[in-house]
């Protein structure tokens, strides 16, 4: 009997080292994807561009210089998006589009991402107050605490008008970027902060009436749930036309040039057209293709500020 045991030993695999590496990596690299997934990267990435954009308008800032404001933003971002993983937890559960992310799929534990949130957002406020400056700092610090409590926990399930109020939270990176060049804000900087803010609704607007039935699913009070569609679509006419003025206001007023001025103006009749399109067209490919311009706008609007000021 002792023998057939012995033999039965020998005859059990081995398990092979470079196996039980290889899990191990697997497992660690899904771990760090699922920290950065908690981030929102691709949010951050237009985010980072306006923020960017917006310092060698204000300034010639060094290479250092915008690589820690980017951090700094970039952690006060990661923080905001890790706490809404953790608040949202519940209705991200139940959409197909965001049911697999770490918190509700059960890879991240739900205090782990609120940990995880909270420390970025503390790292984000000592390296800009280190070295860059206060000011920067507490505006990084402002827009996440605007995101957190104003927009996820406060707007976002009780008024379809969230993303509107909500969205100055996503307005702030120029305002970081612009301070952490100047050491503080004129009008200038505002008039971005104003840009970001009115680009958000007609952005976020033709998202929304793409995922209308998810976010009914779950009492989201969005839009096109509570309003409908055709008012939705009528409401992103109304804010791309503010949005095509208001980007010309600072041609007005002397801030920008003949560049800006023509990118702007052909911009913004672009965003207007698709708009109207949308609202003529009620199908997915129109409120699809509105929102992928609204990204493509923003980018290059900002990058026209940037040529406008060099040239």
């Amino acid at each position: 009997m002792e023998a057939s045991r012995v033999s039965r030993q020998h005859a059990l695999p081995r398990a092979d080292p470079r196996h039980r590496l290889r899990l191990a990596l697997a497992g660690a690299r899904q771990v760090v994807a699922d920290y950065v997934e908690l981030t929102k990267p691709r949010v951050q990435s237009l985010l980072l561009l306006t923020t960017i954009t917006t310092m060698y308008v204000a300034g010639d800032p060094s290479l250092g210089l915008v690589a820690l404001t980017c951090l700094g933003g970039s952690l006060s971002a990661g923080g905001a998006g890790a706490v809404n993983h953790y608040y949202d937890r519940d209705i991200d559960a139940q959409m197909a589009r965001t049911a697999n992310r770490p918190v509700p799929a059960g890879r991240v534990a739900p205090n782990a991402a609120l940990g995880f949130g909270i420390a970025l957002a503390a790292l984000s406020f000592l390296l800009l107050s280190l070295t860059v400056n206060v000011l920067s700092a507490s505006l990084a610090l402002a827009g996440f605490l605007g995101y957190v409590f104003v927009y996820t926990i406060w707007l976002k399930r009780s008024t379809p008008q969230n993303i509107v109020i909500g969205g100055a939270a996503g307005a702030v990176p120029p305002l970081v970027g612009w301070a952490a060049v100047t050491g503080s804000l004129d009008p200038t900087s505002l008039y971005l902060f104003a840009i970001v803010f009115y680009w958000t609704p007609p952005h976020f607007w033709a998202l929304s009436l793409l995922m209308k039935d998810e976010y009914a699913r779950v009492g989201v009070p969005m839009m096109p749930v509570v309003h409908g569609e055709q008012e939705t679509r009528r409401q992103i006419v109304l804010y791309t036309c503010l949005l095509v003025v208001l980007t010309l206001l600072p041609v007005v007023f002397g801030f920008f040039g003949a560049l800006y001025a023509a990118v702007a103006l052909a911009l913004g009749a672009a965003f207007l057209v698709h708009a109207v399109r949308l609202q003529r067209s009620a199908d997915r490919r129109a409120a699809l293709r509105t929102y992928l311009f609204s990204l493509l706008y923003l980018a290059l609007l900002f990058c026209a500020m940037v040529a406008d000021t060099r040239l």
